[in-house]
């Protein structure tokens, strides 16, 4: 299988490129891409050998170039920029193309990729927040797989036998770990430190990925995800905080059974069965390198809070925690909504991560450019893509305000 990562010096990229050492006769590197960790991507391109390798910028391509050639290592072609990603997608002779590039950068890339009817590994979930409503019509016309990587849609598709429809289906349930500040008061959270948001309980990721499962807008962009992908009303996806996260998610029949699918906290997993659909690869079993620490699931050996053994399901504080039914709210809304919201949040959250704002001012903020912005139909990606670079100076501008005055 020829396969081609985008965001490939990220942690799931990382992970994915793991699989890639640890099963050599299944997986063939075709494309690379990053943004700026080219030193990262130098190490990868010299182990992997891909044909093509894109990064941010002309800059990045020189440096890139320049550390190939003190590896000794020859150089693939190197593209820049959007365009740069988006033939990495589609121009590597790719047959897979694992999407995890962060935040709505992905989008283009992703799109391509679905038009072209490939099989789409989707790690980046604001694709799908931003474009759903373009995205997945097209996945049904050029006959694309649309593989979910991210560990609750992984879990859902698992559990539904490898499908992305509804039938029969009462609700779906995403258990959430309810990340570093589970339990703490909203007085608490106005003084939580940079640190402190990063330091996830549970899984091990990059930081703006952490900085939403802190806010709990990770879980909110993860519900509408769940809406384009699998065909549900809203109001028919909940939210569960499961703070071992061994229970990835749960479906929920008509007949009031629930299904769930039980699993290690790796990313490994979900990425490989997004990969070798509809087989499963002997992960537990096999001995091989790049899969180091993984094994089969000992639930008697959960150990959390001095108990072993032991699974704990709580429901989500909404009110400490606002950003799950902001989230929810542009879902319904729909349109440009939900790009407006990604874009909105990225860039406060990077205001966050920066020092320019307190982590409680990132959902205010979020909250103010979705009641700022006009509702609108979503026409075409670069439309949707605009949403989002408007949002983002649109909370640029707010967190200007509000710091200005406070």
């Amino acid at each position: 299988m020829k396969v081609a990562i985008l965001g490939a010096t990220g942690s799931i990229g990382g992970s994915a490129l793991a699989l890639a050492e640890a099963f050599p006769e299944y997986i063939e590197i075709t494309a690379l891409t990053c943004g700026r960790q080219v030193e990262r991507l130098a190490g990868y391109v010299t182990k992997f050998r891909p044909g093509l390798v894109a990064v941010g910028g002309e800059a990045e391509r020189d440096r890139l170039r320049g550390l190939l050639k003190d590896l000794g290592s020859p150089a693939p072609e190197i593209l820049c920029g959007e365009a740069g990603q988006v033939a990495a997608a589609v121009e590597s002779g790719a047959e897979t193309v694992l999407s995890a590039i962060v935040g709505g950068a992905a989008m283009a890339p992703t799109f391509a990729a679905v038009g072209r009817g490939l099989r789409v590994a989707l790690a980046n979930k604001e694709s799908l927040v931003m474009g759903g409503e373009l995205v997945m019509p097209l996945a049904r016309q050029t006959g694309a797989e649309i593989i979910p990587v991210d560990s609750e849609h992984s879990a859902i598709f698992q559990a539904l036998g490898g499908q992305l429809n509804s039938q029969g289906l009462r609700r779906i349930i995403l258990t959430a770990s309810g990340g570093p500040f589970r339990g703490f008061t909203g007085k608490q959270l106005e003084s939580v430190s940079r640190e402190q948001a990063l330091a996830h309980p549970r899984w091990s990721m990059g930081a703006k990925i952490s900085c939403d499962s802190a806010t709990m807008m990770n879980k909110g962009l993860e519900i509408i995800e769940a809406h384009h992908l699998f065909g549900l009303d809203y109001d028919r996806l909940d939210v569960l905080v499961h703070p071992q996260s061994i229970v990835h998610s749960i479906v929920e029949y008509l007949d009031g059974s629930q299904v769930a699918q039980l699993g290690p906290t790796d990313m490994r997993l979900p990425i490989a069965y997004a990969f070798s659909y509809p087989e499963r690869w002997p992960l537990a079993e096999a001995d091989r390198p790049g899969l180091a620490g993984l094994g089969p699931l000992d639930l008697a050996e959960v150990k959390f809070q001095g108990y072993t053994g032991h699974l704990t399901f709580e429901r989500p504080d909404y009110e400490t925690f606002p950003a799950l039914n902001l989230a929810r709210a542009a879902g319904r809304q729909g349109g440009m909504a939900p790009a407006v919201l990604t874009g909105a949040n990225e860039a406060a959250v990077n205001m966050f991560l920066e020092g320019k704002i307190e982590f409680s001012a990132i959902v205010r903020i979020v909250e103010k450019v979705l009641e700022g912005s006009p509702v609108r139909p979503v026409e075409d990606i670069v439309g949707a893509i605009e949403a989002e670079r408007e949002a983002r100076r649109l909370a640029e501008r707010f967190a200007g305000e509000m710091y200005k005055t406070s």
